[in-house]
């Protein structure tokens, strides 16, 4: 199983009774893909459900680490909505993740730009993000992106809604 951390960005339920962590890459087309299927299991389920975000920059998506360095210093100063919201415009412009870009979408949100181009000039989260990397590879599973864990079950790849409506039903059945 995955162990949650207190410093995992969070969607959904403060304590859902389900909780499912999403291992994912800013620059995957596929976890662009699922976002809206979150977005209505996060509707749907309401407070039963905690949704955590979990990073896992791929090696062959060149913007994908420092993207994943921004969405954390966005957390960090503006909180777990503004970390969502900076993830969006990051899955809407995949094509538009250099520095420059990143930085422009941390100043539309209000950001101290400052602080922010000193967090990813001495990569002040890429510590926090290899944690999470590692403590996906550790579960042992085939960790490619997205990645599910459902209660510490994991599922792999971009399912329709329905797949992930029957999975997260079962876990409230046997919980």
């Amino acid at each position: 199983a995955l162990a949650v951390p207190t410093s995992a960005p969070r969607r959904g339920a403060a304590h859902g009774r389900i909780v499912v962590q999403v291992v994912g890459d800013f620059q995957c087309p596929f976890c662009a893909r699922i976002a809206p299927t979150i977005d209505t299991l996060v509707s749907e389920y309401g407070d039963r459900v905690t949704f955590y975000w979990r990073d896992y920059p791929l090696p062959f998506h060149d913007h994908a680490q420092l993207a994943a360095e921004a969405a954390r210093e966005v957390r960090a100063q503006a909180g777990d909505a503004a970390f969502w919201r900076f993830q969006q415009l990051c899955y809407e412009n995949q094509t538009a993740l250099e520095r420059a870009d990143l930085e422009r979408y941390a100043q539309e949100q209000g950001l101290d730009m400052a602080r922010f181009r000193r967090a990813l000039d001495s990569h002040t989260h890429q510590a926090a993000i290899r944690d999470d990397m590692a403590a996906a590879d550790a579960t042992g599973a085939s960790i490619g992106t997205p990645a599910f864990f459902i209660n510490g079950k994991f599922v792999a790849g971009a399912l329709p809604f329905e797949e992930f409506q029957r999975r997260i039903d079962a876990a409230l059945a046997a919980h």
